[in-house]
C-alpha cells in the first residue's frame, strides 16, 4: 500500500467547481484534485452523482456486507469535497453563484444550454468572475447540427468508428463491431480537459504575458473520439481506406499480436528487425530471419499470413513463463495477457505502489455508508518536485455540505433553513 503524500500538490491554491457526473468531467476534476486543487463536487440532494447506483459492484462496509454506494463512483472522486444543492431552486443557484466567484475553475457537463435557465452558464458566470475559466464537456461540442444531442461514451465509440476496428474481423469467430472495454472516450475527454485547463490557467496568469482572463473550454466526446483514433485516422486520410478490424493484430507492424501457448496465451510486440531476428534465434528458428520475405518488417505485414501460423505452431510448444523467461533478456518485448487480478498482482505494478487505500475524509458530516476507506489505483502522474496528493478517498454523499458552506460565510441556522427547504 502506497503512503499518501504530504506535499501541497503543484495546483495547491486553485479551487475548482466540480458541476459534472459520471466520467468524463469527474475524470478531469480528480487529475486537479490529484495535484493538489481544492475540489468542491456539487451533487443532487438525496441521489447525488449517477454512479453512485451503477452497481453492483457495491462497496463492503466494515463487516464486508454490500452497501448501497456503487464502486464506480470512486474510480474518479477521490480528493474532493462533495456537498450537495439542488440547482433547480433559486437559493441553490444563488449558492453556486457565490462559489463561482471564489473559484478558479468551473467543470460542467449539461447538456449544450442547460445550465443557462439557472443562471449558471459561461457567459452569467464570467460577468462575476472575469477570471473563471469554465470548461463544458458535451457529447458534440457547442456548435454543429448535433450539438443538442446527448451523447455517450459508446455511441461515440460507434460513430467515430472505433468499433469498426475493435474486435475480431467478421470472418472470424466472434466477429463483428466490440467496444473498448473501458468506456475510453471518456477517459481520453477528461485526460484532454484537464490539459485544457492548465493550459487556461498558464494563459491567465503567466507572469511574462498573462491576459489575467479566463476563457471557456468546449470538450466533446466526438471530436476526442476522432482525434484518439491516431494512426488509424491519419492512414485513412492518407489512403481513403477504412481499415478494418484485426482482432490483436497490428496493421502496420508484424509480428504484433497474441500467440498460443503451451499454457494459455502471450503476447509479442516486435516493432523492429533487430527484434525479430533476436526472436528468431532465441526460437531457435534462423531460417525465418533470413527468408527474404519476412527481412523488413512491412515485408512481414505483407506476408503475415504465412509468417504468424508458423510462428504459433513453435509458440505451442512453450509455456507463456517459459517464453518470458527466454525472451526477456534479448530485448524482445513480450509479457503475459493477464486478468486484472493477475495485473494487481505482478511485482512490477506492487512496485510501483499503483493500488492505493486511502481514508475517508476525517472533517466533515460523517459517512453514512460505514465505509472507512477505499482503495483504487493510484494517479500515474510522477512529478518529481511537486507529486499528485492522494489525500482521501472518494467523499460520502453531502459529507462536507456545512463544512463549505461555513467557509462561504453561512452560520449554522442559516444552514439549517437551507435544508430544511431542500436547497442543501
Amino acid at each position: 500500500m502506497s503512503t499518501p503524500s504530504s506535499n501541497a500538490g503543484a495546483l495547491a491554491g486553485i479551487k475548482v467547481l466540480d458541476l459534472s457526473r459520471v466520467l468524463a468531467g469527474p475524470w478531469c476534476t480528480q487529475i486537479l484534485a490529484d495535484l493538489g486543487a481544492d475540489v468542491v463536487k456539487v451533487e443532487r440532494p438525496g441521489v447525488g452523482d449517477d454512479t453512485r447506483q451503477w452497481g453492483p459492484p457495491f462497496l463492503k462496509d466494515a463487516d464486508g456486507n454490500d452497501t448501497n454506494q456503487a464502486s464506480y463512483y470512486t474510480a474518479c472522486n477521490r480528493n474532493k469535497r462533495s456537498v450537495t444543492i439542488d440547482l433547480g431552486q433559486p437559493e441553490g443557484q444563488a449558492l453556486i453563484k457565490q462559489m463561482a466567484q471564489e473559484a478558479d475553475i468551473v467543470v460542467e457537463n449539461f447538456k449544450v444550454g442547460g445550465l443557462k435557465q439557472y443562471g449558471l452558464d459561461h457567459e452569467s458566470l464570467r460577468a462575476l468572475n472575469p477570471r473563471l475559466i469554465y470548461c463544458s464537456v458535451t457529447g458534440f461540442g457547442q456548435d454543429g447540427p448535433y450539438a443538442e444531442r446527448a451523447g455517450y461514451d459508446l455511441m461515440v465509440q460507434a460513430m467515430t468508428g472505433l468499433m469498426s476496428i475493435t474486435g475480431q474481423a467478421d470472418s472470424q469467430p466472434g466477429g463483428g463491431p466490440m467496444r473498448v472495454g473501458v468506456a475510453v472516450i471518456d477517459l481520453f475527454t477528461g485526460l484532454y480537459a484537464s490539459n485544457a485547463i492548465l493550459a487556461a490557467l498558464h494563459a491567465r496568469d503567466n507572469a511574462v504575458n498573462g491576459t489575467g482572463q479566463g476563457q471557456h473550454i468546449d470538450m466533446a466526446l466526438l471530436d476526442v473520439g476522432m482525434a484518439v483514433l491516431a494512426n488509424q485516422a491519419s492512414g485513412f486520410l492518407a489512403t481513403g481506406k477504412a481499415p478494418g478490424r484485426m482482432g490483436n493484430s497490428h496493421p502496420s507492424l508484424a509480428p504484433y499480436q497474441d500467440f498460443a501457448t503451451a499454457d494459455g496465451n502471450m503476447l509479442l510486440a516486435i516493432g523492429n528487425d533487430g527484434q525479430f531476428q533476436r526472436f528468431c534465434a532465441a526460437a531457435n528458428q534462423p531460417q525465418w530471419a533470413a527468408d527474404p520475405r519476412y527481412s523488413t518488417n512491412t515485408l512481414r505485414v505483407q506476408h503475415r499470413a504465412e509468417l504468424i501460423p508458423a510462428m504459433e505452431a513453435v509458440t505451442r510448444t512453450r509455456t507463456t513463463a517459459d517464453w518470458i523467461t527466454l525472451l526477456e533478456d534479448k530485448a524482445v518485448p513480450c509479457g503475459p495477457i493477464n486478468t486484472i487480478a493477475q495485473a494487481f498482482d505482478d511485482a512490477q505494478v506492487q512496485a510501483r505502489g499503483l493500488a492505493v487505500t486511502l481514508p475517508r475524509w476525517k472533517d466533515g458530516e460523517a459517512a453514512t455508508d460505514n465505509v472507512q476507506q477505499i482503495t483504487g489505483v493510484a494517479s500515474p502522474l510522477r512529478l518529481s518536485a511537486t507529486p499528485p496528493v492522494l489525500r482521501n478517498a472518494p467523499p460520502a454523499l453531502g459529507q462536507h455540505t456545512d463544512e463549505v458552506l461555513h467557509e462561504m460565510g453561512l452560520d449554522a441556522a442559516r444552514i439549517a433553513a437551507l435544508r430544511a427547504q431542500g436547497v442543501v
